[in-house]
């Protein structure tokens, strides 16, 4: 249970939504940020980073390529399942690429 995996990493609970389909809803910047990623945080290199804004958004810091910014999602989808068994799944459509 999804859940039960959060109350033994934070003590925090997170908001949750009613999905449509009768399942619950989590915010995946909720996730991201109690998994670890904080907002500002760098991926390998340092070119690619998490928005200082907003945890959901990826930011290029000046030269980084595709591949840096995909590492950095795949970071951070990893830390999250790692944390609450959760796989996030990415809004955008990639075209040419993919996680």
């Amino acid at each position: 249970d999804v859940l039960r995996r959060i109350a033994e990493h934070t003590e925090d609970r997170p908001p949750t939504y009613p999905a449509a389909d009768g399942a619950t809803k989590l915010p995946a910047g909720w996730l991201i940020e109690h998994a670890g990623f904080r907002r500002g945080h760098a991926g390998a290199g340092g070119r690619v980073a998490l928005s200082s804004k907003h945890t959901l958004a990826l930011t290029n810091r000046g030269g980084a390529s595709t591949a840096d910014l995909l590492a950095l999602a795949d970071e951070v989808r990893a830390g999250v399942h790692a944390a609450f068994g959760v796989l996030l799944r990415p809004e955008p459509v990639l075209v040419g690429c993919s996680l």
